[in-house]
Order: C-alpha cells, then sequence, then structure tokens
C-alpha cells in the first residue's frame, strides 16, 4: 500500500539532490529523516509490548502537554 503526499517544488528538488543512484526517493527520504524502513523494524515488539510504549508515550506527550501550557499561562 501506498500514499501520496504534496510537497513543493523546491523540498523535492532538495531530496532528488541527495538521492544516491541505488535509491528510490522514498529511500533518499528515509535516509535524510534518520528513519529506519518500516521492513527492518516489523515484528521486533510484541503486540503487548508496542501497546505499553504505546500508552506510556501518549502519557508523556499529555504531561509535556500540561507542563508548556501551565509555563505559558505564567508568563501571560
Amino acid at each position: 500500500m501506498s500514499k501520496s503526499m504534496r510537497i513543493s517544488e523546491e523540498f523535492h528538488e532538495y531530496i532528488a539532490s541527495h538521492k544516491r543512484d541505488d535509491e528510490t526517493m522514498e529511500d533518499t527520504l528515509r535516509r535524510l529523516i534518520g528513519g529506519p524502513h518500516p521492513e527492518e523494524v516489523a515484528g521486533i515488539l510484541s503486540s503487548d509490548t508496542a501497546a505499553t510504549m504505546r500508552s506510556r508515550l501518549d502519557t508523556k506527550h499529555e504531561v509535556d502537554a500540561d507542563e508548556k501550557r501551565e509555563l505559558r499561562e505564567r508568563f501571560e
């Protein structure tokens, strides 16, 4: 399955200028942003472990958002 997304001509040119001969545009973008290819990490975590990690990350994001809100309120 694949998805499409719109990017500016400038950003497309930037990615293309960093593309290696043996890479697809997707490979180049993954390399530039430092993300692993899904096939490289598939199956590493059990579903339970992944769910636990997701829950903890969600909680952390909520705490971070609360802390940022409180800090903004102090400076208003």
